[in-house]
């Protein structure tokens, strides 16, 4: 009879140690999933600012391809490569452009845990 509560104390000691560990990769999972999503309202928030920076510059004669390094409070890090084309067409006597602007927003290095990347298109028309 000494011993017989050593065998449900061990079987309760293993339980517990089980679930203990499957709370902390519960936790771990969350953690990275939560700082994942922070990225990716960070990736799509340095593609708008592309989006916004090319059409200001298509707006202003200059329509073409560059690559933004971002280096301020949270876009700190992300890289935008922005593109632009554009359509000439007659609107009645006036000559107006069509713009077609394109970002594309990464950070981190591919295949890893912290890479991100969101791409934007934008199309509009100046006015006539």
């Amino acid at each position: 009879m000494r011993g017989f509560a050593l065998i449900p104390a061990l079987f309760l000691i293993v339980v517990l140690g089980a679930l203990a560990a499957v709370a902390v990769r519960v936790s771990g999972g969350q953690t990275q999933a939560v700082a994942m999503s922070l990225q990716q309202s960070r990736a799509l928030a340095a593609a708008r600012s592309g989006i916004e920076w090319g059409a200001s510059r298509a707006l202003g004669g200059n329509c073409g391809g560059t690559t933004l390094n971002l280096g301020e409070a949270s876009l700190n890090g992300f890289q935008v490569v922005v593109s632009c084309s554009s359509v000439a067409f007659a609107e009645g006597t006036a000559t107006v452009h069509s713009y077609s602007v394109s970002a594309t927003a990464t950070s981190g290095i591919y295949g890893s845990a912290d890479y991100v990347r969101r791409v934007m298109r934008a199309s509009f028309t100046e006015a006539p």
